[in-house]
């Protein structure tokens, strides 16, 4: 699996080493489709505190495309949280075989 952070603040890459495990850990069940996932951190306001904290996951795997997912909430833990598991719901999602539509019965009267 290839995992790519990047951040525009360099006092964000402190966070890397546990992004990384992050994303391993959430996506283990993805292992077989060979997913690649990248992880953008940024602070939307700068340093100061607040609902700005900004991560943007993207996972693409063979045969399900790419999804991209962001999330801006109060810390970065919770940032990373939402944003991969909402992307790793969303890929499985993909990778599922579409449904027939199941058509009404008209009812006569």
């Amino acid at each position: 699996m290839q995992i790519i952070f990047e951040s525009r603040e360099p006092w964000l890459e402190r966070l890397r080493g546990f992004a990384v495990r992050r994303v391993r850990q959430a996506t283990r069940p993805l292992d077989w489709l060979a997913p690649r996932a990248r992880v953008q951190m940024s602070d939307v306001q700068g340093a100061r505190d607040g609902i700005d904290k900004r991560c943007q996951v993207e996972l693409t795997a063979e045969g399900a495309g790419t999804v991209v997912v962001t999330s801006i909430t109060r810390d970065w833990g919770s940032a990373l949280q939402s944003a991969l598991s909402r992307a790793v719901r969303a890929l499985l999602l993909r990778l599922q075989p579409a449904r027939p539509r199941r058509r009404a019965l008209a009812h006569p009267r």
